[in-house]
């Protein structure tokens, strides 16, 4: 009987043995079938932030392109809109009349011409004898006594300012009063 008892307590052992190896190999199994299904999630995963790179590269040019293309269409609108007032002043250059009122004239109207253009695109001329000093617009070059204007005041303008909205595209250059 002991011997029997030796024999069971051995294949009992043997049997818990066998059922750890074959928990441990379907552990390992297990493991490994959620390392694929990781592996497999990451290269996905890798691809598509590839990917989203590649498309952010691509916009980020075709942004550049398009932004390089709006600059040279804006500057070739804006010379076609000037091209005529050269023309302008090519034929004044070219007029061998002695008469100055007609000449006059003729400047006068390209002048006009020039400030629809600019009126169009949306440049306004500022800084007029009178108007209340701003540094902001102004540039001051030089300051007179005028007891005709008001202290702080355009007393004379040297060069117009321009501005489109708020943007300042030159600075008025005038004379302010003490």
């Amino acid at each position: 009987m002991a011997e029997e008892k030796k024999v069971n307590e051995a294949e009992a052992s043997a049997e818990k043995e066998t059922k750890k190896k074959s928990k441990k190999k379907n552990e390992a199994e297990a493991l490994n079938a959620e390392i694929e299904k990781l592996s497999t999630e990451l290269a996905a995963l890798k691809d598509a932030h590839l990917r989203t790179l590649a498309e952010y590269d691509n916009f980020r040019k075709r942004s550049q392109r398009e932004k390089e293309a709006t600059y040279g269409d804006a500057k070739a609108n804006t010379l076609k809109m000037l091209l005529p007032v050269l023309d302008n002043f090519d034929r004044a250059a070219d007029n061998k009349t002695d008469d100055i009122e007609i000449y006059r004239k003729g400047i006068e109207m390209t002048l006009t011409q020039l400030g629809e253009i600019l009126k169009t695109l949306e440049v306004e001329a500022f800084g007029e004898v009178g108007d209340e000093f701003d540094p902001n617009i102004h540039s001051a070059v030089m300051t007179v006594e005028n007891p005709d204007l008001p202290e702080n005041s355009v007393a004379g303008v040297f060069e117009k300012g321009y501005k489109m909205g708020d943007r300042i595209l030159r600075f008025a250059t005038v004379q302010v009063t003490n």
